[in-house]
């Protein structure tokens, strides 16, 4: 799904100037410790999944998600699955107020002891499948151009355009279908683009280099 959460790598929008790590706090202000917060613990509740959670901030209007600083859209994504999932209404969101206890059998609340090993452990995307891959390092490929209306982790700046895989990954959980709640596993790649491949040389400027782009196979047909 193209939006204004896929703007990385498209003509005209200048040059990415970060902050240095060495200075940029982990957090801006107290209220976005408070947004963290609330998502790590409405998440371990296990009703939506990490791509379901990236899909509901894509959602937005592109307005909204370009207006918005980085943990306002996590915000409006954790409302709109606290609705979709039942655990928030509309008017409670408004409102500020509860109406009513909403039932959950079987979910544990997370607990602030529990946070550190939580956040430490992670979760495995890497599956077995039974499928071969169907391609090796140093094939040809296109990526496939088509505008998924869904989620997917295909960025825009590289569909159509031709690389090499560089390197299979293995199989991982497949963004595209996990983001509609299916676990399944797909092979992934390193594709390798040459830069004049993705941008014209008044973008590129006058040094060649490589882009590295890790691709489910999906996404991928010989060229």
């Amino acid at each position: 799904m193209s939006g204004g959460h896929d703007l990385g790598g498209l003509s005209g929008l200048g040059p990415i100037a970060p902050e240095p790590e060495s200075s940029e706090p982990v957090f801006h202000a107290e209220w976005e410790k408070r947004v963290f917060a609330l998502t790590m613990a409405s998440g371990s509740l296990r009703r939506w999944n990490l791509d379901e959670s990236r899909h509901a901030r894509e959602r937005q209007h592109p307005a909204d998600y370009l207006r918005n600083s980085y943990y306002e859209n996590w915000l409006a994504g954790l409302e709109t699955l606290l609705v979709e999932k039942e655990l928030l209404s509309v008017k409670e969101l408004a409102t500020g107020a509860s109406q009513g206890e909403v039932s959950d059998s079987g979910a544990v609340p997370l607990q602030a002891n529990d946070v550190p090993q939580i956040l430490s452990r992670g979760g495995p995307v890497d599956m077995v499948i039974e499928d071969a891959p169907c391609f090796t390092p140093g094939d040809r490929v296109r990526v496939c151009s088509q505008d998924p209306r869904a989620h997917t982790r295909a960025p825009v700046y590289v569909r159509g355009r031709i690389g090499f895989i560089k390197e299979h990954h293995g199989a991982h959980v497949f963004a595209d279908k996990h983001a509609r709640g299916q676990r399944e596993g797909r092979h992934l790649y390193s594709v390798a683009f040459s830069s004049s491949e993705l941008w014209t040389s008044s973008e590129n400027g006058s040094a060649e280099f490589k882009v590295m782009v890790d691709l489910w196979e999906p996404y991928l047909e010989r060229a």
